[in-house]
């Protein structure tokens, strides 16, 4: 180990300075402990990895891997859910092979997943595709003509020789040397490649085992999907770096039947689970009384909530429901997190207890903390065009500072210098990574007002997209919730606001002229504004990210383009 590299002292049997050196040590002291158990239909049907066989198989995948990609090339890793993701990301960093975590779309359909792996593939030129040998047998008649992918060599790592595992030795990973590229979800702009280092990786996830109190004692229990930073840091390499067991289960069986979820964490005694604050709000429509009567929630000591925006009436209901059932509501850890930061930007650290909601300005937007930064990270808040830090309490752009935060992104230096370089106009500290959110600070707890690039400004006033939608789709039961987006358009030389959202295909057919006037009265009575267009749109048609949040940029083109499907639109220049 060189000198000066960070020693993580994350429980009384292992001291390491890399994930591999973790699991390494983790597969020779603790051989038979199970690490990860997957519930392949979301309910009793199990499979399980111990320390010992991810480490077998991790070594035999680096092993295949080093006869096509050299250490620092990039593999592409197109897997579903299970198991066999966990294996061939390991089988990356063994390899010191850059690993390129994606989503698989949706077999024999063209759809936003696909458009978006070509553009992450046209970005990051793999070498190499990690896959099954099913999933290759399914797609690769969809992949023959994808050109970004035309030089890339195909891998299947489920029917990999056991022995080539005996074929691997370890190479010496350096914090700075890169271990994998985490695309954003694309909220405001095409995915970009976050550079995350093993420093990053081992600095981010010291930080949320610091800031949410966690150990070796603790359960998680997660559904989110494997390829985002929240599921992948979070759920997946989290439990790992403390040496606790891991139950995860498919995004898409959890979103069928919410209360697969809250059974695992019941069933399993699982201390931390989370998500979205659009999954608390499932589990409230979408669980009977009687399927929450066989529930027992007293083990849920985390429950992290990480969104856009964290809404304490989400927090209140579900609090409300599931309280007669164990769930404490001090459990709740509303979080802050982005792939720039390798996932925790703010948290609730350890022995903290409750949830601080406050507002902005008086009879202004109520704003949910997201806890304190964590130890070793620093959060300022600063104007966006002057770059002078903001009064105490003022709103501005979040900018973080940390060993957490990554080294930019792959293949855009302009991008990269833009974003994470930035300085104090007025002090010229730095360098911060400009985050794109805007918030403000108070009591030492950050709250998170909405994006940058989404807020509304029309005659001069500031309004959050996110708080427009929510009036919106409580408004009227026949809109579905978490599935509304609001934004401006020029017209005649100033900004007008519109309103897409999707209509609950239950309540089909609706009224049209009725359910747009309900929505323009709910604007125009909170607001005082004036919509210049409403239009429904079926469901799933509004553009999201793989995490859940709307893509306002997107639909708003959608909008102007005139290519968004719709039930019914009122305009009225």
């Amino acid at each position: 180990m060189s000198q000066g590299v960070p020693v993580a002292v994350v429980d009384a049997t292992v001291e390491s300075s890399t994930l591999v050196e973790i699991l390494r040590q983790r597969a020779g002291r603790q051989p038979e402990r199970r690490a990860y158990t997957f519930l392949v239909d979301g309910d009793e049907q199990e499979a399980h990895l111990t320390y010992a066989e991810l480490d077998r198989q991790a070594r035999a995948v680096a092993a295949l891997l080093r006869g096509y990609a050299a250490g620092g090339e990039r593999a592409l890793l197109l897997f579903p859910p299970g198991l066999e993701f966990i294996a061939a990301f390991f089988g990356c960093l063994y390899a010191a092979v850059v690993a390129i975590p994606a989503p698989l779309p949706r077999l024999g359909r063209a759809d936003r997943v696909l458009s978006r792996l070509r553009a992450i593939a046209h970005d990051a030129q793999p070498r190499v595709v990690l896959t099954t040998s099913r999933v290759l047998t399914s797609i690769k008649d969809q992949f023959a003509e994808v050109p970004e992918l035309a030089g890339a060599r195909w891998l299947t790592t489920d029917n990999v020789a056991g022995e080539l595992a005996e074929e691997w030795w370890p190479t010496r990973l350096e914090p700075g040397a890169l271990a994998y590229l985490q695309y954003t979800s694309g909220s405001t702009s095409s995915p970009k490649g976050v550079m995350v280092s093993h420093g990053n990786l081992w600095h981010g996830q010291r930080m949320i085992r610091d800031s949410f109190g966690h150990s070796s004692d603790s359960v998680f229990v997660g559904w989110l999907p494997h390829y985002h930073d929240m599921g992948l840091v979070g759920n997946i390499l989290q439990p790992l770096f403390l040496g606790c067991p891991c139950v995860l289960m498919s995004p898409l069986l959890f979103l069928q039947r919410p209360f697969r979820w809250l059974r695992a964490v019941s069933r399993y005694r699982g201390t931390t689970s989370g998500g979205p604050n659009f999954a608390y709000d499932l589990c409230i429509r979408k669980i009977s009384p009687a399927q929450r009567s066989d529930l027992d929630l007293r083990s849920w000591r985390v429950a992290f909530n990480g969104a856009e925006p964290v809404r304490a009436e989400t927090l209140e209901r579900f609090s409300a429901a599931f309280a007669p059932h164990g769930f404490d509501r001090h459990a709740f850890h509303p979080v802050y997190g982005l792939a720039e930061a390798t996932l925790l930007a703010a948290g609730g650290r350890n022995g903290s207890r409750g949830v601080t909601v406050m507002a902005a300005a008086p009879e202004g937007p109520v704003f949910v903390s997201c806890g304190q930064p964590p130890r070793g990270e620093e959060v300022v808040i600063a104007e966006p065009e002057t770059g002078v830090r903001t009064p105490a309490g003022g709103v501005g752009e979040v900018w973080l500072s940390g060993p957490n935060v990554a080294r930019g992104y792959w293949n855009q230096p302009e991008e990269t210098k833009r974003t994470f370089r930035a300085s104090l106009a007025d002090t010229g500290e730095g360098p911060f990574a400009r985050t794109g959110d805007l918030g403000f600070m108070s009591d030492g707890q950050l709250f998170v007002t909405g994006r940058l690039k989404d807020l509304i400004i029309i005659r001069g006033q500031n309004y959050y997209p996110q708080d427009i939608e929510w009036t919106v789709q409580e408004s009227h039961p026949s809109l579905r919730p978490w599935c509304c987006a609001a934004f401006s358009v020029p017209v005649d030389g100033e900004e007008r606001l519109v309103v897409v959202a999707e209509v609950e295909p239950r309540h089909r057919p609706v009224d049209v002229e009725a359910l747009v006037g309900t929505i323009r009265e709910a604007v125009s009575e909170q607001y005082g504004l004036h919509l210049h267009a409403v239009r429904l749109v079926e469901a799933a048609t509004i553009p999201k990210t793989s995490s859940g949040k709307i893509q306002r940029h997107a639909c708003r083109a959608g909008f102007l383009a005139g290519t968004l499907g719709a039930n019914g639109d009122v305009s009225h220049e």
